[in-house]
């Protein structure tokens, strides 16, 4: 059974967020909000089928999928792409490969005591994001 990422999971930590999205050649001005932003992760698993939310002040993006299926999504409240994702488990780790005009772009989340970690790679850049289960 893979692990369990129903809740509601509160930031506490984003290490290298601007340099993620300045290689998805997101503007300065945006940059710069965000960076300051206090995210929440809403999660709902039902088996292998996600509904995730991710929540700010600023901006909220929602995204929902099938272990396993690959999906068109658009990145609209992040860098406003369309990408083709495939999310996998690799042990208890989800893992996206998301396919566009970026390269080596995608996710992967995992649960470590009561921390979701949330790691983002685009090109050479990588953004690790932690969140404590609220």
């Amino acid at each position: 059974m893979p692990a369990d990422y129903n809740g509601r999971w509160e930031m506490v930590s984003n290490e290298n967020f601007e340099d993620v999205m300045k290689a998805l050649d997101i503007d300065f001005a945006t940059r710069k909000i965000a960076t300051h932003l206090h995210q929440t992760k809403v999660m709902v698993q039902n088996g292998d089928k996600f509904e995730t939310k991710t929540l700010s002040t600023f901006r909220n993006y929602e995204v929902n999928f099938t272990v396993g299926v690959e999906f068109e999504e658009h990145t609209k409240a992040l860098d406003n792409r369309m990408v083709k994702s495939l999310v996998t488990w690799d042990g208890d780790k989800l893992v996206c490969v998301q396919k566009g005009e970026k390269e080596n772009r995608g996710w992967k989340h995992w649960i470590e005591g009561d921390l979701l970690h949330l790691e983002i790679t685009v090109l050479d850049k990588i953004c690790h994001q932690k969140f404590k289960k609220a």
